[in-house]
């Protein structure tokens, strides 16, 4: 393991949902991060990053375990993480203090990903965590163990969007960033005064949809943009129901540019508090983002219905002793490697029952990447294909159907009067293999895709079934057929009982006022 001198302090932030072409740390043409900039003196740049899935739940519960989305099981189908060993247990067990603070509705008790933080916060703006880590927890966990009930637990978390999407409708819902931000100062002088080490865990929603900027970085990326005039609804354009122009898209993607500079702010603001109080060279900083977003390209906005690269592909920059300042357009990195990273940082084993550390998934140690150099620590994530050194250049990606996303677009679908087709992106689960150079997603209810992204970064030259036979695209399509048999091959149908039918109309009636069901 690591042998750096001086205290293994951890800051591992999530920039939620920032697409890597908007940071001006990597070559956008507008200063949306010169903080990130700043740290990038420090730091590693990494290009190749790879997330596991487009969205927040299973990306971060395989950020805590190491594990792709189809072992820890946390997805839409089945939403919260269980039985799995956190790298926050792990962390906790070998001393130190711990804490999670973010304003993502997924990344709560009631999900289990909060499991082994010594202190979490949600800032919620709908329910107070002291609520969520109790008796709502505890009624989401039941609702998710009876498939009759699965239905219900799907429309508490279309409440919260809804709720969500009813307080920002009007620019009125205020960043929990600031907030964030300080709590996290508080932690760390507190553990410190325990004589602790620590770990923090923050994750900052800002550049997640719906954007409404505070008002001095709206006039600097997106002046005279009324944000509540531009179409913040992305399931309305995705279903068809609403339409977007050039001149709607640059507004929204100034509102965008706007709320990614004023995360990297608030991160300068931090950053410097470290320098300031002698903290920083004794602290790994983690600035990662868990997906991108979609503005238009493939014909969809957000974060769902595919695993294009402006989605998975996201921006990753490390500062740690064992790691050169310098832009690292090499080495693939698969986010779940981070987990290793830190337990490599801390010196220490997973706890009981945690995804073994494996040298060869860690960016400090000299095998990074080395499977066949390493043996296997008799851990989910090793497969016989990594022994050989046959799977070292690529990462995977495992996208489970998107199920509460899916209703709502279904909503606006039927609000519209369109009917959506059941063979189409919307209804498909997938899965990618991916290297720097080339890239085959495999659709449940579409066709395959296959990209020469050396050569068609914007992944539009579909070479799937193409007559001439690409050695890359090859390659990769016989690694992803080797993930696949390790994930149990193809995915096993999942239907939901519609529990409605059976209710009283009272029933109804009261998740109707809620906003659970329309």
């Amino acid at each position: 393991m690591s042998q750096s001198d001086g205290p293994a302090n951890v800051l591992f932030v999530v920039t939620d949902t920032v697409r890597k072409s908007h940071l001006s740390v990597y070559g956008y043409d507008r200063p949306t991060t010169p903080n990130l900039a700043d740290f990038a003196e420090d730091a590693t740049v990494f290009e190749e990053a790879v997330a596991p899935a487009p969205w927040t739940l299973p990306v971060h519960a395989s950020l805590f375990t190491g594990l792709y989305p189809t072992q820890h099981g946390a997805t839409q189908e089945n939403p919260y993480l269980e039985g799995a060993t956190t790298l926050a247990e792990s962390l906790s067990a070998a001393g130190y203090a711990t804490c999670c603070y973010s304003s993502n509705a997924w990344i709560t008790p009631y999900t289990n990903l909060t499991d082994g933080f010594d202190d979490q916060d949600n800032f919620f703006q709908v329910m107070p965590g002291e609520f969520l880590s109790g008796p709502l927890s505890r009624a989401w966990k039941a609702m998710n163990d009876n498939p009759a009930l699965r239905r219900v637990a799907d429309a508490l978390v279309e409440l919260g969007n809804t709720v969500h999407e009813h307080l920002e409708s009007g620019g009125g819902g205020d960043s929990k960033t600031p907030a964030i931000v300080d709590r996290t100062q508080d932690f760390i002088e507190d553990s410190e005064a325990d004589g602790e080490e620590w770990f923090a865990f923050v994750n900052l929603m800002d550049a997640h949809l719906p954007y409404h900027p505070p008002e001095a970085f709206a006039e600097e990326f997106a002046p005279g943009v009324d944000s509540t005039a531009v179409c913040q609804n992305s399931k309305e354009y995705n279903c068809g129901a609403r339409d977007i122009d050039d001149e709607e898209w640059e507004d929204i993607e100034g509102l965008y540019d706007a709320e990614i500079a004023y995360i990297d702010h608030h991160l300068g603001r931090l950053f410097e508090w470290l320098r300031d109080t002698d903290r920083w060279e004794d602290t790994m900083v983690v600035v990662a983002a868990d997906h991108g977003e979609l503005h238009g390209e493939h014909d969809l906005y957000g974060h769902e219905f595919c695993i294009y690269d402006p989605l998975v592909n996201v921006p990753l920059l490390v500062k740690h002793p064992d790691l050169p300042a310098e832009r690292d357009e090499r080495n693939q990195v698969e986010l779940q490697d981070l987990y290793h990273t830190v337990l490599d940082h801390a010196g220490t084993d997973a706890a009981a029952g945690g995804e073994p550390f494996d040298p060869a998934r860690s960016l400090l140690g000299e095998e990074y990447r080395d499977f066949a150099a390493v043996d296997d620590p008799g851990g989910q994530t090793r497969f016989p294909a990594h022994d050989d050194g046959e799977l070292d250049d690529y990462a995977f990606v495992d996208y489970h159907r998107p199920v509460v996303e899916l209703r709502q677009l279904e909503s606006k679908a039927a609000a519209a009067g369109i009917e959506l087709d059941e063979d189409s992106r919307f209804y498909s689960r997938m899965r990618a293999a991916r290297r720097p150079d080339g890239k085959v997603i495999r659709n449940e209810r579409v066709a395959d895709e296959a990209y020469r992204l050396d050569t068609d970064p914007d992944e539009r030259g579909d070479l799937a079934g193409s007559d001439d036979d690409d050695d890359v695209i090859v390659a990769t399509e016989t690694a992803l057929s080797d993930f696949e048999s390790e994930m149990d091959g193809e995915w096993d149908d999942h239907t939901d009982d519609d529990v409605l039918d059976d209710m009283g109309e009272e029933a109804k009636d009261r998740l109707s006022d809620l906003g659970y069901i329309e």
